[in-house]
């Protein structure tokens, strides 16, 4: 008997331990979790971008730089629904490949041959990358271009996996990264709405669309802008409200005369693109949906490259022809941008999750 009441207070004070470490991160999460204001985004000083009117083509080009941590040798614990534990699978990727990644990126950049760079999940300084300043990295990289910041995860610590607190995700400082041989005249963060479940929310991101607005010679503006929509999000729910957002943003500037191209990783496929055609034998529990085909008005052009994935699953460290790969970074644009040429960077998924995709285009004068 005094055997039992013994293992019962033990079993109680470990229940109790387990509640409260609960208690305490979930409240700590929810008195420091952030709150983005809407409004202007400044412009890195430093760059000394062109003043000058646009010329009328231009060659885009948008990566998800997946914060350093997600190339070819990684897994992702996340990916193998490692919400409570990791299991086997990287809560981070060792700090050699995280800088053999953020060097890659700054060797693409360097020779990207582009007027606009949009970058999604560029570190600015988080625990998972260990404090390796990438945003500054890639602004010494590009000199002559001006560049943006748009934050979009900002959390002091996130806990997961939950069951592993001595290995936990920790603090992220991440965003939208743009880059331009151009001065913009205006930056703006607009804050897409819908939200995860609580407590889920207090520690995923809060994504947002940077819009930039540039001087044409015939006096309209030619708008960029830089999207990461949600992802991990079954059904698409969230998706579902954030692209009413998006494209009534685009056609308002449209409608006023301005030439829009949106660009970035839409964690969706494009209309009609099939998920699975690039393994369609390796989709298993893998599922992408498709931006509706009706969504975006006539004459609205979505340009991709079908011939070259951009995304791949980390569930496990990539494997050509073992991995299961998609498409979901691209470009949108409005009906006075004429797509010249698109086209998908293959890299095997060196340095990130996501391979680049290049676009040129021609700005209509009428």
């Amino acid at each position: 008997m005094v055997k039992r009441t013994a293992l019962r207070r033990v079993l109680l004070a470990i229940a109790g331990i387990v509640l409260g470490y609960f208690i305490l991160i979930f409240v700590h999460g929810y008195l420091s979790d952030w709150q983005p204001e809407e409004g202007a985004i400044s412009i890195t000083p430093t760059q000394n971008a062109a003043a000058t009117p646009l010329p009328d083509s231009l060659v885009f080009l948008t990566w998800n730089v997946g914060f350093g941590g997600l190339g070819a040798e990684s897994d992702f614990f996340y990916d193998d629904e490692g919400m409570w534990y990791s299991g086997s699978s990287m809560v981070r990727t060792p700090r050699p490949l995280v800088e053999k990644n953020v060097a890659g990126a700054v060797d693409l950049l360097r020779h990207a041959e582009a007027d606009f760079i949009l970058l999604q999940e560029v570190e600015e300084a988080s625990d998972r990358s260990y404090d390796i300043r990438q945003y500054d990295a890639y602004c010494q990289a590009l000199p002559g271009f001006a560049a943006t910041y748009a934050e979009n995860y900002h959390c002091d610590r996130v806990p997961i996996p939950l069951l592993e607190p001595w290995n936990a995700y920790g603090k992220v400082r991440s965003g939208l990264g743009t880059f331009s041989r151009f001065q913009p005249g205006a930056v703006e963060r607009h804050q897409l709405p819908g939200k995860y479940p609580m407590p889920d929310r207090i520690f995923q991101l809060d994504r947002c669309a940077a819009l930039h607005r540039y001087a044409l010679q015939n006096g309209k503006q030619l708008v960029v802008i830089n999207l990461h929509n949600a992802a991990y999000d079954p059904g698409d729910k969230i998706k579902a409200i954030q692209l009413p957002y998006l494209r009534d943003l685009a056609v308002r500037e449209f409608e006023q005369g301005n030439y829009v191209v949106l660009g970035g990783d839409w964690n969706q496929c494009p209309p009609h693109f099939r998920f699975d055609s690039f393994a369609p034998d390796l989709s298993g529990r893998y599922q992408q949906g498709n931006i509706p085909p009706d969504f975006f008005p006539e004459n609205w052009v979505f340009a991709y490259d079908p011939t070259i994935s951009t995304n791949r699953k980390c569930r496990d460290s990539y494997e050509k022809g073992k991995t299961f790969e998609t498409l979901i970074d691209f470009f949108l644009v409005s009906p006075n941008v004429q797509v010249l040429k698109v086209k998908g960077v293959q890299q095997d998924y060196q340095f990130s999750d996501h391979q680049p995709v290049r676009m040129q285009v021609v700005l209509s004068k009428n």
